[in-house]
């Protein structure tokens, strides 16, 4: 499979599945009935909830008492919006979710028997992707779940950062900083998805010789990102005198510089140095042989000439 249908098939999600059918004018019944069990004319099915479980691959694994408290209350009033979606498992009889367990959750709460569902015949492959795609574009991921999911995507299907960052509506960079994430220790990770720690401050620390000590001072002293990065940049150079030179070096430059730099080195497989003040910059691209130099010159036409 070439990586154009790879990305094709991804970048579907939960919208393309959804917009089989339009479940935008979809409303829960008023009552239960008999005829709710099969399929109305917008493909929406009602099915008993103990004949749905779980996904245990779902990428979300955190869901929180006090939103699901919240949704219950919502669906006690309003019933369930949006179907959820799943597919049939053990010939038929029963299905699993692929997407909506939170809603699945809470309607459990609010005591209905019932759930709204599309139903679709899907691979695990299909399952993994869309309950991924769908949860990071929903924003229902914490950092550490997300970055997960991101190597999820890359390293169990063999897609690339370019079509997962297509797929879910962002940019490269960020799904390469978010991965770069899963490097930080155990504890800090454990902060992250608790919410003690934001990827602000993750990457800040994240090149730090001891990133659980300075978790912990951020916490501890509630440090914004910014100085939770002059926190960082004293301990990789404590003896180092301020500097008010316009263009930073090395050792002054920003979390976020950093990665972005490690993301052009490897999008050009040559170092790359980014040095930003308050009236611009440079971007130095080092080469060692003008079949280097060459390359460069005909990726960046390439790109002029696509866009």
């Amino acid at each position: 499979m070439s990586a154009s249908e790879k990305n094709k098939r991804l970048g579907r999600g939960l919208s393309a599945l959804l917009g089989e059918t339009d479940t935008e004018g979809y409303s829960a019944p008023e009552a239960e009935t008999p005829e709710t069990s099969r399929p109305s004319r917008d493909g929406v099915r009602m099915l008993p909830i103990e004949l749905i479980t779980p996904n245990p691959d779902q990428p979300r694994k955190t869901i929180t008492e006090p939103e699901l408290n919240a949704l219950a209350d919502s669906i006690a009033d309003k019933g369930i919006v949006q179907p959820i979606l799943v597919r049939p498992i053990d010939g038929g009889t029963n299905f699993q979710i692929v997407a909506g367990e939170r809603r699945w959750r809470a309607a459990q709460r609010a005591r209905l028997h019932e759930v709204p569902a599309l139903v679709r015949e899907l691979t695990d492959r299909e399952t993994l992707e869309i309950g991924i795609v769908e949860n990071v574009q929903r924003a229902d991921l914490n950092p550490v779940e997300e970055a997960q999911a991101y190597r999820q995507l890359i390293d169990r299907f063999g897609h690339t950062q370019e079509d997962v960052a297509q797929a879910v509506s962002k940019s490269r960079s960020h799904v390469a900083n978010m991965m770069r994430l899963l490097s930080l220790p155990d504890s800090v990770l454990t902060y992250l998805a608790e919410g003690k720690l934001t990827a602000g401050h993750a990457r800040a620390i994240a090149s730090a010789p001891d990133p659980t000590a300075l978790a912990e001072q951020i916490i501890d002293r509630g440090l914004s990102v910014r100085e939770a990065e002059k926190l960082a940049k004293t301990v990789h150079n404590p003896s180092a005198p301020e500097t008010k030179s316009a263009v930073k070096s090395g050792a002054d430059k920003d979390a976020d510089t950093r990665a972005l730099e490690a993301d052009i080195t490897a999008r050009l497989g040559l170092t790359v140095d980014i040095r930003h003040g308050t009236k611009g910059g440079e971007l130095r691209v080092q080469y060692k042989t003008l079949e280097q130099l060459d390359d460069v010159c005909r990726r960046l036409s390439a790109d002029v000439t696509r866009g």
